[in-house]
């Protein structure tokens, strides 16, 4: 008796170690894609903060429709001082 699995035995077990492979380069591949699209998604991010100060410096306090770019003022609401007093 040989001490060795099957012919048969022996190709399943490498096509699942092969499959099994396959899917952990997949996923490094999809987490370096990943890591590229968030640092992308942050440098937008940042552009976008830098772009809006920009716009409130020259504006001010505003509130933009995105589908025709007009604006409206915010207004700044001046926030009450509650006062408690102590009883004794």
């Amino acid at each position: 008796m040989s001490n060795k699995i099957k012919k048969e035995e022996l190709e399943t077990l490498q096509n699942h170690v092969q499959t099994q492979s396959k899917a952990l380069h997949d996923i490094g591949a999809l987490e370096n894609q990943k890591f590229h699209l968030l640092h992308a998604l942050n440098q937008s991010q940042l552009k976008s903060e830098e772009f809006k100060k920009k716009l409130e410096e020259d504006y001010g306090k505003i509130n933009i429709d995105l589908k025709n770019g007009s604006f409206e003022p915010i207004e700044e609401k001046e926030e009450a001082v509650v006062v408690d007093e102590y009883i004794k």
